[in-house]
Parts: structure tokens; C-alpha cells; sequence
């Protein structure tokens, strides 16, 4: 069973994921700043009371849904789709920045 950060975590990045928000914008609707949102979706911090009733605002749900748990195989198995789709999705998104960055500088040499 996971801890409560880490089920937190997840279903930020979730609910996230699924409105199309980025980390600045979900940041700026709940009134913190992007850099505190990314620790708390990686579970280096864990947000007050207050920050949680806005996150929840920010996606239309009540707080205690930030802390659901999917129980039915379906769930679960959706889950593991999304989160393997965006892992192969960063790991492009990074090899393609690294391969333009290497060609710019490439480029300036020459």
C-alpha cells in the first residue's frame, strides 16, 4: 500500500494530466508556486489543509478525492496505461531536445 504522499502525488499528476493542466498552470489556479507543486508531486512536501481545498477547487472535485485509491482491475490497469504512455512520452520529448541541442551547437561550430 502506498503512503498518503504518494497517493497524493499520483493523483495530482492524475488529475493533472487528465484536465491538460501543466505544473504552471495548476500552480497558478491553486496560488502556489510551480516549483512547490512539483515537490509536492514528488513527494518531498506535503501541502496544508488549505493548499489541498485549492488544488481540489482548481480540478472541480472535493478534497478527499485527492486521495482516492482505484480499486477495479480496469482502474488499474488504465493507470499503468497513462503512466506508461507519459514515461515514453518524456523519454522522446528529452531525446528530442538532447538531438536539436547537440544539432545548434553543431551549427555554431561550423
Amino acid at each position: 500500500m502506498k503512503n498518503l504522499r504518494e497517493i497524493l502525488a499520483f493523483n495530482l499528476k492524475e488529475n493533472r494530466r487528465r484536465k491538460g493542466f501543466s505544473q504552471d498552470r495548476l500552480a497558478e489556479m491553486a496560488g502556489i508556486s510551480t516549483q512547490y507543486l512539483a515537490t509536492v508531486e514528488t513527494c518531498r512536501k506535503f501541502p496544508t489543509p488549505e493548499v489541498l481545498e485549492r488544488l481540489a477547487k482548481a480540478f472541480g472535485i472535493e478534497t478527499h478525492q485527492l486521495f482516492e485509491v482505484s480499486t477495479t482491475p480496469e482502474e488499474a490497469l488504465e493507470r499503468l496505461h497513462r503512466s506508461i504512455v507519459t514515461d515514453i512520452r518524456q523519454v522522446v520529448r528529452e531525446t528530442i531536445q538532447e538531438t536539436l541541442s547537440g544539432e545548434c551547437k553543431g551549427k555554431d561550430k561550423a
